[in-house]
């Protein structure tokens, strides 16, 4: 992204107590920072929809956030969680095609949680059928926590593109090979 972020963040040094042990000072917590009270509501549901409490394996929350950024067109977001996913287990060729239409070539699973972010992102509702099939294999407890998980990374997404927050250096964007 290189427009010009709209709000200017914090420092890190500025931030540093604020995070506390959460997690390292990234540009979008420099920039909700701004907001304390906000920013510790954001941490917090974050914290747990990234935690070990989280109901659904880890590999599988990656891949319903890294859809939803891609849906929403936040590189910023789709580029964090491109590392994260790396860290527990989405491929470089997963990565990819989740920048594609379509299911086919996803696991049946995989493909109800890639259905269900499409369908969210673009209707703001999952269809009965996506709904069967998430429930052969997820609690409701579950199918809340992923809604809830869904629903938390278009705002961030929305968020972040709309204050034109920037990735890190280093950080990846969208895949040079993903569909336009």
């Amino acid at each position: 992204m290189c427009a010009q972020p709209r709000v200017d963040p914090l420092t890190e040094d500025q931030v540093r107590e604020l995070l506390g042990e959460r997690g390292r000072p990234l540009n979008i917590f420099l920039t909700l920072a701004k907001n304390e009270p906000l920013f510790t509501a954001f941490m917090n549901l974050g914290g747990y929809l990234l935690g070990k409490r989280f109901g659904v394996e880890r590999r599988e929350r990656e891949l319903v956030i890294l859809r939803v950024g891609w849906r929403s067109g936040s590189d910023y977001e789709f580029g964090q969680h491109t590392v994260i996913g790396k860290q527990v287990g989405v491929t470089d060729e997963e990565i990819v095609r989740l920048t594609q239409d379509g299911l086919d070539g996803w696991s049946d699973d995989d493909a109800a949680l890639l259905a269900m972010a499409d369908e969210l992102c673009a209707d703001n509702d999952v269809s009965d059928a996506t709904w069967a099939a998430l429930s052969r294999r997820w609690s409701e407890q579950q199918l809340l926590d992923l809604l809830v998980l869904a629903g938390f990374y278009r705002l961030v997404s929305g968020f972040l593109r709309s204050v034109r927050v920037q990735r890190e250096p280093g950080t990846p964007g969208f895949p040079k090979e993903s569909t336009p």
